[in-house]
């Protein structure tokens, strides 16, 4: 993508089904557990690089010995950072006796992350709030075991204010106001209830305290403890969790939203934001991967029990389609097939963008996740040429000759590689112009590869959300290389209203997509449209979220796509540009063809799965009109 944007967060769990000492025998060491966490964190890197945590929870242990653990960082190279800590901490306690570090019964005795449950998080600050109390897994402690609570998560909700106030309703006084703290505030209160609702049960049949408290670990929960705790949530989440005793889940929204995806055996549960990581991990097949139900929670108990379980009723299934456009890794086998797609599907526009000009025209990506769409666009393109050299061949087939059966079967689609990321620079210069010129340099261009003022130049990008990269950086290189057009294909339709479930697209003045349909408005004397949708939206700004409708959606009603994408190639070009720049983008209907599975495509239409959507959008634009550069939620 050339406009980096934040995004998502990366959860990955380990519950070992038996001993530290079967791992030992087995695989050789005690520490297999922590070495497949640090591979489900290690490549699951692209979901969260500003911070990392991980918590260890120890089976059994009496009392008196700690037996929650957990290190978080949110410095640079989290991940590193995090095992560096546990490998120094461990090497420091066994120091004077090396040979007890391979005893799993000595370590899980003396060694803080010497346990049967591991959860890692990793995390990106879509809220620009990076300080490390905003980093997962975050904790609730209490001295019973089982009213301890670990959380961490993949998800924003859109009510936030709501929730705060429910808590505040309940007696609580929160101490922070983020989604964080709700869930985990929330989830934390019902946890207290079902303890203490089953500790007067068992009181009232005669148990002692100490008997109750290994009953009520027993016997508690979970999934009463969820369907209580999110039945007001509205957001898209993947929230994985643990509890003192023993008991964890992972628990996914009604709409499917955020993805999660496990695997179990005999031995262990994986979970993980993320198929493809798990297969690589655990080295098994894709069919042994299961992904959690729209709705449901894995819910392992402390005894070995592994069960789904549903918490919310399902909805029509939203997955993110960002998701599989670009947020998660192309190597899920479904995602690799969707993403050839994507740019197998973009082939008509163009070929109508360079005139079906295939002699005069090279073709390379964006790197790097725009070049699994790069492959399909090829696969598009390659397929066409074929047809197009047998109907040529055909139409001449009374005078061929060997020149000409040559002068047809040497021609193939002109590929190149064109961009090139150079370096991640970073824009530590103040001044605005200083700042710019380094963004000029991000990427770099192959030179000789495209004839001055004769080829076309076509570059697929997975998505254009800003513009600011194509117009501040890729298009100047591109520039360079004197080709006759530019033509830049995005693998997505256009971005037109915020996220809101977790990516950093929430101000909806930062779309080039909608830059575009204000300045066409503008133009064309339409002015009318924005100042009506501005009081339609004013009248419900303090509406319940159910009743609130997108109004947005009719800035860009008097346009077709076709005119939005040339205005946005008339406002990216900049002054000094040569070459003609067109922008394509992927069509909504061929983003379904190619994603059947995964319909959540409310950034390109402004259709929320949840009500929380339209309330975000509606304060989007408000805050866009009246001048306020804050997020929307």
């Amino acid at each position: 993508m050339s406009d980096q944007i934040k995004h998502e967060c990366g959860i990955g769990m380990i519950r070992f089904l038996k001993p530290l000492e079967y791992y030992q025998a087995k695989y050789g060491s005690w520490m297999y557990g922590l070495q497949k966490l640090y591979l489900l964190m290690e490549k699951q890197h692209n979901r969260g690089q500003d911070g990392a945590g991980i918590t260890s929870l120890k089976f059994d242990l009496p009392a008196g010995k700690k037996y929650i653990h957990r290190v978080r960082t949110n410095k640079s190279g989290p991940i590193k950072r995090v095992f560096d800590h546990i490998e120094d901490e461990h090497q420091a306690i066994g120091q004077s006796n090396p040979e007890l570090l391979r005893d799993p019964i000595w370590a899980k005795n003396n060694l803080p992350f010497a346990g049967e449950l591991y959860l890692g998080h990793l995390r990106y600050g879509t809220f620009g709030r990076n300080n490390i109390e905003y980093v997962h897994p975050v904790m609730r402690e209490n001295n019973w075991k089982s009213r301890n609570l670990v959380l961490a998560g993949n998800f924003n909700l859109t009510n936030v204010d709501e929730l705060f106030q429910l808590l505040i309703e309940l007696g609580q006084h929160p101490k922070d106001y983020s989604d964080t703290e709700t869930v985990l505030e929330k989830v934390g209160h019902f946890l207290d209830e079902e303890n203490q609702l089953l500790f007067r049960n068992y009181k009232n049949q005669g148990y002692n305290n100490q008997e109750i408290s290994d009953l009520i670990a027993r016997n508690i929960s979970i999934s009463k403890i969820l369907q209580e705790s999110s039945k007001d949530w509205d957001g898209g989440y993947a929230i994985a969790g643990m509890v003192g005793h023993g008991d964890s889940f992972v628990m996914r929204d009604p709409w499917g939203i955020r993805p999660a995806f496990y695997y179990a055996d005999d031995e262990v549960v994986v979970a993980a934001s993320e198929r493809p990581v798990i297969q690589t991990v655990m080295n098994v097949a894709a069919e042994q991967v299961r992904e959690i139900s729209p709705g449901s929670a894995l819910v392992m108990k402390k005894e070995g029990q592994v069960e789904e379980k549903e918490i919310r009723v399902p909805q029509e299934k939203r997955s993110c389609s960002f998701e599989r456009i670009y947020f998660s890794r192309g190597s899920d086998k479904d995602i690799y097939r969707e993403r050839r797609k994507l740019g197998e599907y973009l082939v008509p526009e163009v070929l109508k963008a360079i005139d079906h000009d295939l002699d005069n025209s090279v073709f390379s990506f964006i790197p790097n996740t725009a070049e699994i769409a790069y492959y399909g666009l090829l696969h598009g393109l390659e397929q066409y040429q074929l047809d197009e050299k047998k109907k040529e061949i055909l139409r001449n087939k009374e005078s061929l000759t060997e020149e000409y059966l040559d002068e047809m079967l040497i021609k193939n689609i002109r590929v190149e590689k064109i961009a090139i990321k150079d370096v991640k620079l970073r824009t530590f210069i103040a001044q605005e112009s200083g700042r710019k010129d380094l963004v000029g340099h991000v990427y770099d261009v192959t030179y000789g590869t495209v004839r001055k003022g004769v080829d076309n130049l076509v570059i697929i990008d997975d998505s254009i959300v800003r513009g600011t990269t194509l117009k501040e950086s890729i298009l100047q290189i591109l520039d360079r290389l004197e080709p006759k057009k530019i033509v830049v294909v995005s693998s997505s339709p256009q971005i037109r209203y915020p996220d809101c479930y977790g990516i950093d697209m929430a101000k909806l003045g930062n779309f080039v997509a909608f830059q575009a349909a204000i300045a066409l408005l503008r133009e064309r004397g339409m002015e009318s449209v924005i100042n009506e949708v501005y009081k339609k939206s004013k009248e419900q700004e303090h509406l319940p979220k159910e009743q609130i409708v997108n109004y947005v959606q009719e800035i860009y009603r008097p346009f077709t796509q076709e005119e939005i994408s040339n205005k946005i190639s008339s406002l990216l070009k900049a002054d000094n540009i040569k070459a003609e720049v067109q922008i394509v983008y992927q069509t909504i209907d061929s983003l379904h063809r190619a994603i059947p599975e995964n319909t959540g495509d409310w950034y390109f239409t402004g259709n929320y799965p949840t009500p929380g959507g339209n309330k975000v959008v509606n304060t989007a634009f408000i805050d866009f009109i009246e001048g306020r550069d804050k997020r929307a939620y």
